[in-house]
């Protein structure tokens, strides 16, 4: 279900500021998932449809609103550190320091695609330019990325919303459903990795002390 509120407050924004507020309302979206993106865009397509705004300002502004908003969570990420992020991140229970090295390596390697692709994705489109910022990504790279991911997704929410009209609603409806669908994925991933971790610390656990293993026993007791 639409936020109400949001949606008046998105609504008095572009009333007030035209395109330029809808640029605004994207740019904190990327900083407060809360004010969800499904909305903006749509409506954003909407007003250019009544004459609000232009179609182009629209995607422009809106574009220059995620990227600004992803600059400042990379900024966010770039002041942490790799030493802060070491230090938050082993205080949280199961987490160890080869699982943060074993990530980096991961995005060391796929770093671009996952700011590109994750800017079409529900919540992660935010906080995949936290690890960017921590892990120093070029600044021109994770822009060129993080401009073309952002174009792409809201051209699609913005045009979808201008040939929809009254019935933009009908967008945030579906990606809910999608946003549902990716978070339900991800806990799920988490609490298999959660569980696999508990498994192992408890089989270790049970393990009898006194067992050893058969390459340091003598060749006619193996």
């Amino acid at each position: 279900m639409i936020d109400s509120g949001a949606t008046r407050w998105v609504t008095d924004l572009m009333s007030s500021l035209g395109a330029p507020g809808a640029g605004l309302a994207i740019a904190l979206e990327n900083i407060f998932p809360p004010l969800p993106s499904e909305v903006i865009l749509p409506l954003a397509g909407f007003t250019a449809s009544v004459g609000g705004m232009g179609l182009y300002a629209a995607l422009v502004w809106t574009t220059i609103g995620s990227v600004v908003g992803a600059l400042a969570l990379y900024g966010i990420g770039a002041a942490l550190g790799r030493d802060r992020m070491v230090t938050l991140a082993t205080k949280v229970p199961l987490v160890k320091v080869t699982d943060i090295e074993r990530t980096e390596a991961w995005f060391e390697r796929h770093g671009t695609k996952a700011v590109f692709f994750g800017r079409m994705i529900p919540v992660f489109r935010s906080l995949i330019s936290i690890p960017a910022g921590v892990e120093r990504m070029p600044l021109p790279v994770f822009l060129t990325l993080t401009t073309l991911g952002s174009a792409l997704w809201n051209t699609a929410f913005v045009l979808a919303g201008f040939f929809l009209g009254e019935r933009w609603e009908v967008v945030s409806g579906y990606v809910s459903t999608y946003s549902k669908v990716v978070l339900a994925a991800a806990g799920l991933a988490l609490l298999v990795l959660i569980g696999m971790r508990v498994f192992r610390r408890s089989g270790r656990r049970e393990q009898p002390a006194g067992r050893t293993s058969g390459r340091n026993l003598p060749a006619d007791e193996r």
